[in-house]
């Protein structure tokens, strides 16, 4: 059993303190009683109160500011008027500042009695409400911290999915093995140097990833042929971008990066393939990407030539800015050193690359 609820009694007319408090007392209630509202005020400012019983009108001042001061400090603590002053408008005014109920002098022991438990059972269901509130909160968190959980669980899962398919297609076109992997950390390193959030990156590393999934459904015959594509073959190759969109739209969490597959051949002066998309038409991800994708282009050993350093790609980019490429873009690339686009591929690898970084003379004079 409980210890017994606390009600604090003000009243300037002392032999109602003491009638209040008999009667209360006999229920098994503790009282304390005050006779003015200032010293009310100290008490609850200082004590435990379950309840408060008080008089409107007083010699140093009217129960309306301590029925203010009860609702806006604590507003679990359920306060009764106790009051001779027979004015609808009192009661209302009384009502309105926060107080639960309001008994007219005089009345009778019962009365007082039963407003006193309905305002407990009513502060007993404010906190229990409270309480509830607080473990429906936890239990919110708690799950929400479930679902975060599952969500990059589920993420992880898909990435492993999408490595998974990048290594598949490094083994049908052995020419660009390591590719994905490498520009697609070079398209992560340049979005954030362009200061784009962590979500969306996420969603241009993937289409960067799969950038080429499309070549899955090209040929083995045209994807490895040694010499020159003829016109017909080139033409099914370019088909690679739409075949890669239309495999990757329908799975949803690759719905956005499969605009990225779909544009990632576009030109930004609308020279590309497959659609001619112009300027911001395309997507920034997909702009973004073919900095990337020259770079490693490059910078990469191919049967018909041998790896160029990355000042060598520095400047192929720089010349192509404004045609093939964003110039807002490049602008940003060119802010960073070349250090990081090597330390990027030596992690990727695993090896340093067989060139070493020359100077901008150096570079012109071995470019293609």
């Amino acid at each position: 059993m409980g210890s017994p609820a606390r009600i604090l009694i003000v009243d300037d007319e002392p032999h109602v303190r003491s009638m209040l408090s008999a009667t209360l007392e006999r229920q098994n209630f503790q009282t304390v009683l005050s006779g003015t509202a200032s010293e009310a005020l100290d008490y609850i400012d200082r004590q435990h109160f379950d309840l408060v019983l008080t008089d409107m009108v007083m010699r140093d001042g009217n129960g309306l500011g301590l029925i203010e001061r009860l609702h806006i400090n604590h507003p679990q603590t359920p306060v009764i008027v106790v009051t001779a002053i027979q004015d609808v408008t009192v009661a209302i005014s009384a009502m309105r500042k926060g107080a639960y109920d309001y008994l007219l002098k005089p009345f009778e022991r019962n009365q007082l009695i039963a407003a006193v438990r309905r305002a407990l059972d009513h502060r007993k269901t404010l906190r229990e409400n409270e309480s509830y509130q607080q473990n429906l909160e936890q239990i919110v968190h708690a799950r929400t911290e479930l679902l975060h959980q599952a969500i990059e669980d589920l993420e992880r899962s898909y990435d492993i999915t999408l490595e998974a398919l990048g290594d598949a297609l490094d083994l049908k076109d052995s020419e660009t093995e390591g590719h994905s992997k490498r520009v697609t950390a070079y398209t992560i390193a340049l979005a954030r140097a362009m200061g784009i959030g962590s979500d969306q990156i996420k969603v241009i590393a993937r289409g960067a990833f799969l950038h080429d999934i499309g070549k899955m459904a090209i040929p083995d015959a045209i994807l490895r042929k040694p010499g020159k594509l003829t016109l017909a073959e080139q033409t099914l190759m370019r088909e690679h971008c739409e075949r890669g969109y239309n495999i990757l739209r329908k799975i949803p969490f690759l719905a956005e990066a499969s605009e990225i597959v779909y544009a990632h051949q576009e030109h930004f002066d609308g020279s590309g393939y497959p659609r001619g998309l112009r300027g911001n038409d395309i997507p920034i991800g997909a702009r973004i990407f073919a900095i990337a994708d020259t770079l490693d282009a490059i910078t990469s050993d191919r049967p018909y030539r041998g790896a160029k350093s990355f000042d060598v790609a520095r400047l192929e980019i720089l010349r192509c800015s404004g045609t093939q490429f964003d110039p807002t873009i490049v602008e940003v690339f060119l802010k960073i050193p070349n250090e990081l686009w090597i330390e990027l591929r030596t992690e990727i690898t695993g090896q340093t690359p067989s060139f070493t970084p020359t100077n901008t003379a150096q570079a012109a004079a071995g470019a293609d």
